[in-house]
């Protein structure tokens, strides 16, 4: 089953291959002369074509993360420049702003050209100067203005008008322009035979133009290596366009590194100018509060503050400490009755008398209380010491008095020092915190200051370094030969444009045809069968089938005749309607020759008429039609009568139409039909009945189910595809025993008619077998 299906497939294919060949190359001359005529025009285009050169070359962009760096010395020189992106380059590369500048530096905004014979050619090289205006961006457009050049004299000569010196500016109508030697013409030669002129184009609008023939690519995603490539038709001006955008691309990059340090460096020096003016209030502002606030050395002073405050605490405890000795001397010699108590201390006292006065107070009273107890009361000695004693308290108390107000002076001069160290060291921390905000602020500008004056110096080592991003490692070189244009690919582009429109006016002719074409459009349409194809043939007699006559046409009856078994006719299925759509289709042609074909073969064949409406198989067989079909359906005829032989055709009979009638499909329905087809099928061996058009009339509906099979004609270039399409609609209505189709008329195709063409592209046959005579009969 596989296989079965595989060999259907390759059929299939070999088959669409097959009509494609048959479709075109029968029309071989028309392609050979399209491509004759395409070829011409190529050649004429490639030979006024303006060739076009190209010129290459190569840098490297500088980009860490692709591995391309510059050395740690220049790196670390140059701090300003930042690291380069290779795709941003390019962008840079295809920049409007560069290619303007080039144009500008070339002057190719005024280009020259030299009238020729068809076409002006660009004199870039052969012009004698080159224009410059000194004000580029303001010229207005002009399209041509002539130009001479006075080799002897060294003037130029615009329009015939205007004298202009060589390398001076002058106001000309045009703008304020200078004439220059050029230098790939040096000498000023000129072709006196060709006019010199020159365009004014705008440099925007011409830096667009020239930008569409600049390509530029890295060479690999991993590569920082760029490859550049200009096109153009001068190669001495490609190569200047390409170096002068290369060098235009360096000094940008330069520029704008330079144009950075130096505006780095002048914002340094400004911020270090208001810094130092800064820095300087600072520190006068240390100063001023320093000397206002006595706060040379806030805290070497606090800790002598602190030393004072404690030798002051301590002095003024001792005063305390003398005072409370004071207060318990006093208490003591007050109390008049000491009873030979001990005498307080008078430790830290620093008055001697008080202690002499204690002492003698002391002495007295123990010497009293001594004699006190041996002598009597009014003893002289005892009094007189009892005198001592009272003379005494007086003067100590008088001394400790005085002592006292000498220490209470000395405390409130104490406390009063401590008030003033206290309110002292109180006011150092506020003193210190505002001094270190001071000198806090003063750091902060310190540093800026040393920070703007190292990036000083990075600045002015950047703008005096100037190495470039980039680096080239070939300069600009133009092809030797042109790209453009490719001679090779534009003789193939014309001869498959020639193809293209050949199979274009072969297909558009035959789309719009709407008649059938091919066979393959029948079997696409319709289910039914195709069982044989017969040529068209010019030829005055329609009987072309005789016997011993070989011929490209008759070998196509002879195959028709051998594929009625495809459809069951033999010796008891011998009955074969023929019919078609329309009129013209060849119908009748199709049945005369096939009963002749037939007939040859010994068989008794007979061929009947049934077209009561247009009945042409009389002048087919040129034979008489007065009696036929219709005489012996009308019952005016009895069958023999209206059977004949047909001359020159043995085995071959003869029923015509017989007379006209008014109601022709009527008659077929009298029943009478099936009298006359039973009486031939029981006396003939071969029955062909030809009827009316089945579109037309109803009469092969009538008559297809008294056959064996039906045989539908279709004719080529005739045939209308809409009715093809139908006939399987029609056919579940009203359905045509065993029908089959005979394709008809099938033409050769292409300019020169020869044996190709017929159908699937049958190649065989015999060119002498065809007859061209000046009457044509419909086949």
């Amino acid at each position: 089953m596989n296989k079965n299906n595989h060999k259907r497939v390759e059929q299939k294919k070999e088959n669409l291959s097959q009509v494609m060949v048959s479709k075109f190359i029968p029309h071989w001359p028309l392609f050979l002369i399209t491509a004759i005529l395409s070829i011409a025009g190529a050649f004429i285009y490639l030979r006024y074509a303006t060739p076009i050169y190209e010129a290459t070359a190569t840098l490297i962009i500088k980009d860490e993360k692709k591995g391309a760096d510059d050395s740690k010395l220049t790196e670390s020189l140059d701090m300003i420049s930042s690291k380069k992106i290779v795709e941003n380059e390019i962008e840079v590369i295809q920049s409007r702003t560069l290619m303007e500048s080039v144009i500008k530096k070339y002057n190719l905004y005024i280009p020259i050209f030299q009238q020729g014979k068809v076409k002006a050619n660009s004199a870039y090289t052969l012009s004698p100067v080159t224009i410059e205006a000194k004000y580029p961006d303001s010229l207005k457009p002009v399209n041509q203005i002539g130009l001479k050049y006075d080799n002897a004299n060294k003037i130029v000569i615009i329009n015939n008008k205007i004298k202009c010196e060589l390398n001076r500016f002058l106001n000309t109508p045009y703008g304020v322009l200078k004439f220059i030697p050029n230098k790939y013409n040096p000498k000023g030669k000129t072709d006196p035979n060709k006019q010199l002129y020159f365009s004014i184009i705008e440099p925007k609008i011409l830096a667009m133009q020239l930008l569409t023939n600049l390509s530029v690519a890295p060479s690999s995603k991993l590569s920082t290596v760029v490859g550049l490539g200009f096109k153009d038709e001068i190669p001495e001006r490609t190569e200047d366009i390409l170096n002068g955008l290369i060098h235009a691309y360096e000094q940008s990059a330069i520029l704008d590194k330079n144009s950075t340090a130096r505006n780095t460096l002048a914002f340094v020096e400004e911020r270090l100018d208001l810094v130092s003016r800064d820095l300087s209030a600072i520190e006068q502002r240390i100063q001023q509060y320093k000397s206002g606030k006595s706060a040379v050395d806030i805290s070497t002073q606090g800790q002598l503050y602190l030393q004072n405050v404690s030798a002051n605490d301590q002095k003024l405890s001792e005063v305390n400490m003398q005072l409370s000795v004071l207060d318990q001397v006093e208490k003591f010699v007050t109390k008049k009755d000491n009873g030979g108590a001990i005498v307080p201390s008078t430790m830290g006292v620093s008055d001697p008398m008080l202690s002499n006065l204690m002492d003698k107070l002391y002495g007295n009273e123990l010497e009293y209380e001594k004699l006190k107890t041996t002598v009597g009361e009014n003893n002289p000695k005892l009094l007189s010491i009892s005198d001592q004693i009272k003379k005494i308290r007086p003067n100590i108390l008088e001394n400790i008095e005085s002592q006292r107000q000498s220490l209470y002076a000395s405390k409130q001069n104490l406390n009063a020092t401590n008030g003033n160290y206290n309110s002292i060291l109180q006011s150092v921390p506020q003193k210190e915190r505002q001094l270190l905000d001071i000198s806090r602020e003063q750091s902060i500008k310190s540093n800026i200051y040393s920070f703007l004056l190292q990036k000083k110096e990075e600045s002015a080592l950047a703008y005096a370094s100037a190495v470039s991003n980039s680096r080239v490692v070939d300069r600009a070189q133009v092809s030797s030969v042109p790209v453009s244009p490719n001679k090779k690919l534009i003789y193939l582009i014309s001869l498959v444009l020639a193809m293209i429109l050949w199979v274009s006016f072969i297909i558009l002719k035959e789309s719009f045809t709407g008649k059938i074409l091919y066979r393959k459009e029948i079997e696409s349409y319709t289910a039914i069968p195709v069982i044989g194809e017969v040529a068209f043939e010019k030829t005055k007699d329609p009987i072309i089938v005789k016997s011993g006559k070989r011929s490209f046409v008759v070998e196509e009856f002879r195959k028709l005749r051998t594929s009625l078994s495809f459809l069951g006719i033999d010796s008891t299925h011998k009955k074969i309607l023929v019919t078609s759509s329309i009129s013209g289709e060849g119908k009748s042609f199709i049945a005369s020759n096939l009963a002749v074909s037939i007939a040859i073969t010994g068989k008794k064949v007979v061929i009947v008429d049934m077209d009561l409406n247009v009945p042409t198989l009389s002048k087919i067989f040129n034979v008489n039609h007065e009696y036929g079909v219709s005489d012996f359906l009308t019952g005016t005829k009895y069958l023999e009568e209206i059977i004949k032989k047909v001359d020159k055709h043995e085995n071959l009979f003869f029923i015509s139409a017989g007379s006209i009638v008014e109601n022709p499909s009527e008659l077929l329905l009298n029943g009478k039909v099936n009298e006359l087809i039973e009486y031939l099928d029981n006396s003939f061996d071969m029955v062909i009945i030809d009827t009316s058009p089945i579109v037309l009339v109803t009469d092969a509906y009538v008559l297809s189910d008294l056959c064996d099979a039906t045989l539908y004609v279709m004719r080529h270039r005739y045939t209308p595809k809409l009715l093809v399409k139908r006939i399987d609609e029609n056919n579940e209505i009203n359905p045509i025993h065993n029908p089959a189709i005979v394709f008809n008329g099938v033409k050769t195709r292409g300019l020169f008619r020869n044996n190709y063409g017929y159908g699937y592209n049958y190649v065989y046959g015999n060119k002498n077998g065809y007859v061209d005579n000046k009457k044509t009969v419909k086949s």
